[in-house]
């Protein structure tokens, strides 16, 4: 098997449709496609050792150099005696940079031992280039204790739905929220998300925001299930899996309100704390507990609004584009014409970054003379990432890029960045990657340890999205700041004052409080719009 990059041709090597990967047919590798075999535990190697049953290639010796924290053994244990006690679903909940990575392999290694597993599948979160090989350094550092590992990411599920998995690992779980898409029929079938739980692979699921409301929490159905001794037949069907979720969670308590877009979580702030600590509780009561939820030692991120002063021709600009967009968002609403609504709200959002690309260069400019590194997230390429950057380097700045899919070698960017050779490093991605401080590096290298400092060029409305951002730099002990720039005495004053908010409020174990953006919505004229709408990728 070779991992051939797409639409890359290389001799001797050959796409063959009913593996969907390119294979090269052989006793031995030629030289020059040595670059292209498949590493430990990744999908290629795994396919490769079935087709060659009797020759699997050998896995390398456990390294020396990782020696895990006293609280990822403890992670460790708490999910074997969770399985121990027949339980097929855990919830680790830690927040970025405690180590949630290393206490999955741990206790997915635990758990193989406790029922004679053979096979761990671990479901990472994209982009790949930088998200697998994190995940198989690791599991070959730790040492794959005599089980077949394999890595992927959510939207190779396909690729290994025909095997059977004694152990899951959903990393990033948070991708699973809605039950509508091709993702979560993947998924389900997969987990054995229908079946009963004495049937089920043991699946540990992983993230420090696992959803906004308890209504996208549908992959802890399991563990809800199991927490009041009831069937999965109560919590999922294969026909309406959402809908059952709902009615199950509003048969224990839950407050829910009929919406324009099916169940909603109740607008009653009281109910919705008491709901918020009923559902953490149906898994942190359990004996043992079904869930871990450990803050960050160092503290939660510092995060707050960075107000620009517009000039008097970019407030201009500025007005005449906020002018147009209400136009077209009243032309929508009145025809509730949901495209047209959300092609208003996309077009706007770009335009106005757009309009605030030099005063994010300048800021950055100076944050890099203070001697910082610093990290910019943005959500949009062609109106934000390309012209920061392309601005940055022309003020004789190296820039590390993070965006686009397949324009950049993203591990070799995030390394120039994490080196120090590049100050700045503008990125897409909202999780898997490390950018902190100080950080172990692969060869026994270590990180710059020059301060990183955040700013969001664009506020995010989804504070799961914000807050996982965040993550990528404050993390590990490694205290750094962030920052949400705005238009001064604009609407999007009023915004990042909701998300610097509601950033923080994701970090709850179970989900934030709704209400931050319903608020946007409403300051935008986009509450007719669905949720989605808003955060873009429904996040």
């Amino acid at each position: 098997m070779l991992d051939v990059p797409y639409g890359t041709q290389v001799e001797g090597a050959s796409w063959h449709p009913a593996v969907s990967m390119h294979l090269h047919v052989g006793r031995t590798l030629p030289e020059h496609l040595a670059p292209y075999a498949p590493g430990p535990h990744t999908l290629g190697r795994f396919l490769e050792n079935h087709l060659n049953p009797g020759a699997p290639a050998p896995n390398p010796e456990p390294a020396e150099d990782l020696e895990p924290r006293q609280n990822q053994y403890e992670a460790a244990d708490a999910i074997a005696a969770h399985a121990a006690a027949g339980g097929r679903q855990f919830l680790l909940a830690d927040e970025p940079g405690v180590g949630k990575t290393i206490s999955a392999v741990l206790g997915a290694t635990a758990v193989g031992d406790l029922r004679g597993a053979r096979r761990v599948l671990v479901v990472a979160d994209r982009p790949a280039a930088i998200t697998i090989g994190h995940w198989c350094r690791t599991i070959t550092a730790l040492g794959d204790d005599g089980l077949e590992w394999v890595v992927i990411t959510w939207d190779r599920l396909a690729k290994v739905t025909d095997h059977d998995w004694d152990v899951i690992i959903a990393d990033e779980a948070h991708a699973l929220r809605r039950t509508t898409t091709k993702r979560w029929k993947l998924w389900a079938a997969l987990s054995g998300h229908g079946k009963p739980h004495d049937a089920a692979p043991f699946v540990i699921t992983t993230t420090a925001t696992p959803g906004h409301t308890p209504l996208e929490l549908p992959y802890l159905a399991p563990a809800y299930a199991q927490a009041h001794s009831e069937p999965m037949t109560q919590w999922t069907s294969a026909k309406q899996p959402g809908l059952d979720f709902a009615a199950a969670l509003e048969r224990h308590g839950v407050g829910l309100e009929k919406g324009r877009y099916g169940a909603t979580w109740t607008t009653d702030a009281t109910r919705r704390a008491e709901d918020l600590a009923m559902v953490r509780g149906w898994l942190e009561d359990a004996q043992p507990p079904a869930m871990l939820h450990r803050a960050a030692p160092w503290g939660p991120v510092p995060i707050s609004g960075m107000p620009v002063a517009l000039t008097p021709a970019e407030r201009a600009a500025y007005e005449a584009e906020w002018g147009e967009f209400c136009r077209e968002m009243d032309i929508a609403r009145r025809g509730r014409n949901t495209a047209k609504g959300r092609a208003a709200l996309l077009r706007f959002r770009q335009k106005a970054g757009l309009i605030r690309v030099d005063s994010t260069v300048a800021w950055i400019a100076q944050q890099v003379e203070a001697e910082r590194q610093v990290a910019c997230s943005v959500e949009f390429v062609g109106t934000a990432a390309d012209p920061i950057t392309e601005r940055l380097q022309d003020a004789g700045l190296e820039v590390a890029t993070i965006y686009g899919r397949d324009r950049f070698d993203v591990e070799a960017q995030r390394l120039r960045f994490q080196t120090g050779a590049a100050k700045v490093c503008v990125f897409t991605t909202v999780a898997s990657i490390s950018l902190h401080a100080g950080e172990s590096l692969e060869g026994g290298r270590q990180a710059s340890t020059d301060p990183r400092v955040g700013l969001f060029h664009q506020a995010r409305f989804s504070g799961i999205a914000g807050r996982q951002v965040t993550g990528r730099t404050h993390r590990d002990h490694q205290v750094s700041p962030w920052h949400i720039a705005y238009a001064q005495g604009t609407v999007e004053e009023q915004v990042s004052k909701v998300m610097v908010e509601r950033i923080a409020a994701a970090s709850d174990t179970v989900g934030g409080d709704t209400a931050g953006l319903t608020d946007v919505a409403e300051l935008l004229g986009a509450a007719w719009l669905p949720t989605a709408s808003l955060t873009g990728n429904g996040d």
